[in-house]
């Protein structure tokens, strides 16, 4: 990190990520994601590049990845920033990559079905009746 580099406070961070501040300190408790620096008076302090590895975490939850997933994710990535030639991390993302495929297809398949309760809804709401169910 050099001094060219734009560090961003907490606050600011919790709005471009559309994470809370507590998720935000928490993540950085479990070694998650970390700010890259801390200002003199102890305030975490977050570069583009933690602000990216929070959005990826942020992307990770509606799937429903645990914490420990999404840290074995990070590393892994980080790993193969290093060495992208890293067996052991290219192996970590590939399961990662196959198990978001299957809950990609299981949260289509609820998508779909909370889609089909709507239209049931709005047909009742239209008509006073319920069409085949």
């Amino acid at each position: 990190m050099t001094d060219a580099t734009p560090l961003m406070k907490i606050g600011e961070v919790a709005e471009r990520t559309s994470l809370s501040i507590r998720s935000l300190r928490h993540y950085d408790e479990l070694g998650l994601a970390s700010p890259s620096a801390h200002s003199p008076g102890g305030f975490r302090l977050y570069t583009e590049a933690d602000v990216e590895r929070l959005l990826t975490i942020r992307r990770m939850k509606p799937l429903g990845f645990p914490l420990d997933r999404m840290r074995e994710f990070a590393r892994a990535v980080d790993r193969l920033h290093a060495d992208p030639g890293d067996a052991e991390a290219t192996d970590a993302v590939e399961s990662i990559r196959v198990e978001t495929a299957e809950r990609l297809r299981k949260l289509r398949k609820h998508l779909a079905y909370a889609e089909e309760f709507a239209d049931i809804v709005d047909s009742v709401a239209a008509t006073g009746t319920a069409g085949p169910s």
